[in-house]
């Protein structure tokens, strides 16, 4: 390694520097044209030309995906993976500001694209589908993604700038009852009532959260009731997560939820199908040294971290990259994009994933996970710690 680390990271700010037009217009175009889990399709597409344009092989369609992709540079015998995200919300849009984290991929596979002879890394930017309740790294992981990485690393949007992410493991669940039609005056004794099972399964979940631990979650939607007043609703449905800090606590929680859908079933003679619309997200197993230099290069860069108890809130958010983290070291800082009082998730968090702050945010990001791997690797704690 002929340059020292502040030379290289001199080298990495100027590449994304002079990429920034490109990189701002790739993060608007996601931003213009939202796509949802495993529909992504324009998305990879975007993404992929960015990098094939800045020298990667891009492999669409990866490891039989659709909307993945795999794109690689260098030779080195110490390999970087940066996940893409791109995934939007249904009817949210990127209203959790994958098309930030989709940008500030590019941004720092072609500044490490570019220096990875001198670190002697190879890297790899990793196209990842559906992070929003499809478990899209899950996936590619079971398909034999990610496990030969040295460091696997992205960085998320938020209202404020967290280091460290402690994340919920958590599970996605499809709930569906199935009864009998009947008219409502008429003959009531002949229909089942798969609305009031559902009605039962919330009150029971309702009353179950007095008795959970403080640091647990059970909270979803329904999304299929009745058609008309006069008629019994012979079918229902819904989505429901439950979120727990570990897998082991997440499959004890379960179970005391789904008795819950189980007492809305047995009180109306309704048929209860769960299925589940991902395998479970497991907590994260952030990587210490990584960590400690993607804090100290964003405070070198200027970025302000939040009071501890902001950041107690904003951390927990789940993520499939927690999947990954067990199996390699990887870190998932947040970044702010000043959007207080609007948080992920919100449409005015949305809005704020576009401008001059989200903008700054992008580069910054992308500048940081550069940083962070030259200080990983000049300290030669990347070799031999998996």
């Amino acid at each position: 390694m002929s340059e020292r680390p502040d030379a290289l990271k001199a080298v990495a700010d100027t590449i994304v520097t002079a990429a920034s037009p490109g990189l701002i217009g790739l993060s608007e175009t996601l931003h213009s044209h939202p796509e949802t889990a495993w529909q992504e399709h324009r998305a990879a597409g975007w993404i992929g030309d960015a990098l094939s344009a800045g020298g990667f092989a891009v492999t669409p369609g990866y490891l039989g995906f659709p909307t993945a992709f795999l794109a690689e540079a260098g030779s080195g015998p110490t390999t970087i993976g940066i996940m893409a995200e791109y995934d939007a919300l249904p009817g949210l849009g990127h209203a959790c500001g994958h098309n930030l984290i989709a940008a500030s991929a590019v941004g720092a596979g072609l500044a490490l694209a570019r220096l990875a002879d001198d670190l002697g890394i190879t890297v790899r930017v990793y196209g990842t589908p559906a992070e929003e309740g499809g478990g899209g790294k899950i996936e590619l992981l079971e398909a034999g993604a990610f496990t030969d990485l040295d460091l696997a690393m992205m960085v998320h949007p938020a209202a404020v700038d967290v280091a460290e992410a402690r994340p919920f493991a958590v599970t996605h669940n499809h709930i569906a009852y199935d009864g009998v039609s009947a008219h409502a005056a008429a003959y009531p004794d002949h229909g089942v009532n798969a609305n009031d099972a559902f009605l039962v399964a919330q009150l029971a979940i309702a009353l179950l959260r007095q008795q959970l631990p403080a640091d647990t979650r059970v909270h979803g939607i329904q999304t299929v009731a009745g058609s008309a007043p006069n008629a019994i609703p012979e079918h229902t449905e819904g989505r429901w997560y439950v979120r727990a800090n570990t897998l082991d606590q997440l499959a004890e929680l379960e179970d005391r939820v789904r008795r819950c859908f189980e007492a809305g079933a047995l009180a109306t003679g309704a048929t209860l199908t769960i299925t589940p619309e991902s395998k479970p997200y497991a907590e994260f197993l952030t990587d210490a040294a990584a960590l400690a230099a993607y804090r100290a290069n964003a405070v070198t860069r200027g970025r302000v971290f939040a009071d501890p108890a902001v950041a107690g809130r904003m951390n927990r958010a789940s993520t499939d990259m927690g999947n990954v983290s067990q199996v390699v070291p990887a870190v998932h800082p947040y970044i702010g994009v000043d959007s207080l009082p609007h948080t992920n998730h919100q449409p005015g968090f949305a809005a704020a994933c576009i401008g001059p702050a989200a903008e700054r945010a992008l580069l910054d990001a992308a500048v940081l996970m550069a940083w962070t791997t030259i200080d990983v690797i000049t300290s030669d704690r990347t070799k031999g710690r998996r």
